[in-house]
């Protein structure tokens, strides 16, 4: 189903720009990609096909349109190949596996239809509006669920043409901003505040603008708008069902919990116990190996994200495991992070809970934060005291220069707290 599509593309578009390298000025038209999958060598039906993007974006592309052509099993990634001995077995009519890392830090795949990618694609590019006559441009991992919805699918089911940008730095976006053309630019906010803090937006043709993969700090979404009148729209999704919600307000949030209103195609609604619960033609299939207690059922996902379900949109108040009680409060720590991001010279920030040294207390709540190196905890305790009641306040702080999100824009809260743990032992 899906390479017909492709086919149907090829016919419509044969001439045209499929991809674009913004640096090295080279082309690929959709008949000259057709002709290259024409070339490579035939697979076995339901044989695993690894696709790297380390190895170029052309040939990432190739491989896919190859499995989809053979019937063949899709496993992107971007530079470190999962074991994929662990995807022996596999049952009939997988197209896509996803490797996902998810809250723990454990590798897990996530199994998919083509017909789950296709409402995928269907539900994100009728929600946002898609223009296939306008470039998306990519700088975000292609192999990653965000990158591959966004980037590849519209590309290949859609004709919209992807240019491509070797790097996010912010010269490199200045190149690719003076390329011609308007573009729809997905990213993630280490990438948002990085061309902000360069002053690359100002004047930059994009015509739609996302974010995804971590939260999108309100000071950031609000200093981008009011410098370059550029409204960056949050959208939220997770492996196990593509898109969920998106935020298609016209001007910034003024609710950082408020992630969006969800997707065409998608309902959303909350458990007994505050969960978020996703139906969708987008949901996957289950994991592999199987789980007995997956959250995966029947075309519904039940995530470990706490939301309450609004006529604004769907709002995150935190992840059912990750909740910090304290006196027996609980406390979303992402009601901390949030704050803490809102401080123009914190870059990434991340929260959770400790055994406290008073029994009585439960928890103490501990912030890691990555910031300007002049910025000390004292300041940081005086801003976050004008923004949170005294028993959401951090006991505990670590300041310290490595905290940035994994390839895929993330930070594990279950791996720092096991290092802050290994940390406050050996001292």
């Amino acid at each position: 189903m899906l390479f017909d599509l492709w086919q149907s593309t090829v016919r419509r578009l044969r001439d045209r720009d499929a991809l674009v390298d913004v640096h090295a000025g080279t082309r690929l038209s959709f008949g000259e990609m057709d002709s290259l999958v024409a070339a490579e060598p035939r697979l076995v039906r339901g044989e695993i096909v690894p696709a790297c993007t380390a190895h170029g974006l052309p040939s990432f592309i190739v491989r896919t349109l190859c499995a989809w052509r053979d019937g063949g099993v899709l496993c992107p990634f971007e530079s470190r190949a999962p074991d994929l001995t662990l995807l022996r077995g596999l049952p009939a009519g997988i197209a896509h596996v996803k490797s996902t890392s998810g809250s723990t830090g454990g590798a897990r795949f996530v199994l998919f239809r083509e017909e789950q990618l296709l409402a995928d694609v269907r539900n994100i590019s009728t929600t946002m509006g898609f223009d296939a006559r306008l470039p998306n441009l990519g700088v975000i991992s292609a192999a990653h669920s965000y990158g591959f919805s966004h980037l590849v699918l519209p590309l290949l089911i859609d004709g919209m043409p992807l240019w491509h940008v070797p790097d996010p730095l912010p010269e490199s976006m200045r190149v690719a901003f003076t390329s011609g053309g308007d573009f729809f630019l997905p990213a993630v906010p280490a990438m948002w505040r990085a061309w902000h803090l360069a002053g690359v937006l100002k004047g930059a043709p994009v015509r739609l603008a996302m974010s995804a993969g971590a939260p999108l700090p309100l000071e950031l979404e609000q200093q981008v708008f009011a410098e370059s009148g550029i409204k960056i729209h949050n959208f939220y999704g997770a492996s196990e069902c593509g898109g969920i919600a998106y935020d298609d307000s016209a001007v910034p949030r003024t609710d950082a919990a408020l992630v969006g209103r969800p997707l065409n195609g998608v309902r959303v609604a909350a458990d007994e116990e505050g969960c978020m619960v996703i139906t969708s033609d987008a949901v996957g299939l289950g994991y592999w190996p199987p789980r007995p207690d997956s959250p995966i059922r029947d075309g519904t996902v039940t995530a470990p994200d706490l939301a309450e379900i609004t006529e604004a949109g769907v709002r995150l108040v935190g992840r059912k495991s990750d909740t910090i009680n304290v006196a027996g409060r609980k406390i979303p720590p992402s009601d901390i992070e949030h704050a803490l991001l809102e401080m123009p010279r914190i870059t990434h920030c991340v929260v959770f809970g400790v055994p406290g040294a008073d029994a009585a207390r439960v928890e103490d709540i501990v912030a890691c934060v990555n910031c300007d190196a002049k910025l000390g905890q004292d300041e940081i305790t005086a801003f976050l005291a004008t923004r949170l009641p005294a028993w959401q306040m951090p006991r505990r702080w670590w300041i310290t220069g490595t905290l940035v999100p994994d390839e895929r824009g993330k930070i594990s809260r279950a791996l720092w707290r096991e290092r802050f743990l290994s940390e406050s032992t050996a001292r």
